[in-house]
């Protein structure tokens, strides 16, 4: 009566004796009263938990803080401000005109999406290079071409491209985005970002010239596409990447003869054999078998060298 003690579960019992009611009566008024005390004591501190819940439910926060893209904080406010900033916008108004390659069959999450852009452009920006021309980029290919003999030559390829006006990045792809590469900016100072989701010599030569085909075509949509999605290569600007960026790398027609003279058995020694007249490393002649489905996926695996040891200077940590 005074309103000092609560109503307990023992108490419940002993007034709904005393007035021949039921316990969850008196139980259920303690918790009313409890909850209308707690509202009127918090006011509307609740925005930070609301904005906080909007956030994590638009964006892979945890994700995101743990790379380093975000500074943890208990403050949904500055939480929201490095939002915006990063995205350049409110999270749910920002579209990423962007070229992807990537898994669209598995449902990507569209906000890990926004936000893995976000991070390229951030990272992007922090590069001068010169005026780009379309025109150099297809004259250069040649020359880009000559470095895919050996994994070391890898790291030559960043500075190639920004000599004729690509910046060139690597982040990691976020979960359930299912990136290999994208090409953003493509009208401006065109980007080409890789997150060397398959770390593997033939994974980096065909997506880098996929989305440098895509450039050189002149596509501008948005391309959702990836090595392991068979959708996307019935798409008609995916197969024009996909055709333009497997001419640039490899003679087919070469490959196509060279394949009808070593079937059923394509061994170690053949393709490295064959490779080395291409000027390739063999992991990239494999890839292509492998991609084209000529070979299965376990053929000669120990082909398929690693290229990140050669990037580490371009990757997300490094550049911070």
């Amino acid at each position: 009566i005074r309103g000092v003690k609560q109503i307990t579960p023992e108490t419940a019992l002993e007034l709904a004796a005393a007035f021949d009611t039921s316990p969850e009566i008196w139980i259920n008024l303690e918790a009313s009263y409890r909850l209308q005390l707690a509202r009127h004591r918090r006011g509307d501190d609740d925005s930070g938990i609301t904005l906080r819940r909007r956030l994590y439910s638009l964006l892979p926060i945890v994700d995101m803080v743990r790379r380093g893209w975000l500074r943890a904080t208990e403050s949904a406010e500055d939480l929201d401000r490095q939002v915006r900033g990063l995205l350049g916008g409110d999270p749910e108004e920002v579209v990423p005109t962007v070229s992807f390659r990537h898994a669209a069959a598995r449902g990507p999450e569209h906000g890990a999406q926004v936000a893995w852009v976000a991070r390229v452009r951030q990272l992007a920006e922090r590069q001068h290079v010169s005026m780009f021309d379309r025109a150099r980029l297809v004259d250069a290919i040649p020359e880009l071409r000559r470095l895919a003999a050996t994994p070391e030559q890898v790291s030559e390829v960043p500075a190639l491209l920004q000599s004729f006006g690509v910046r060139f990045v690597i982040v990691p792809t976020l979960p359930k985005t299912y990136i290999d590469g994208a090409l953003c900016d493509a009208d401006s100072s065109p980007i080409v970002a890789l997150t060397l989701r398959y770390d593997r010599i033939d994974a980096f030569w065909f997506t880098l010239l996929h989305e440098l085909a895509h450039l050189a075509l002149g596509h501008q949509a948005l391309h959702l596409d990836n090595w392991d999605d068979e959708a996307q290569r019935r798409d008609a600007q995916e197969i024009a990447a996909n055709s333009q960026a497997q001419a640039w790398l490899l003679d087919q027609r070469a490959l196509q003869v060279w394949i009808a003279r070593t079937r059923p058995y394509f061994a170690r020694r053949a393709i490295e054999q064959f490779a080395a007249h291409q000027n390739l490393h063999p992991g990239i002649v494999l890839g292509q078998l492998m991609f084209d489905k000529v070979v299965g996926y376990q053929h000669l695996r120990g082909l398929l060298v690693k290229v990140s040891p050669f990037l580490v200077p371009w990757s997300d940590k490094a550049i911070l």
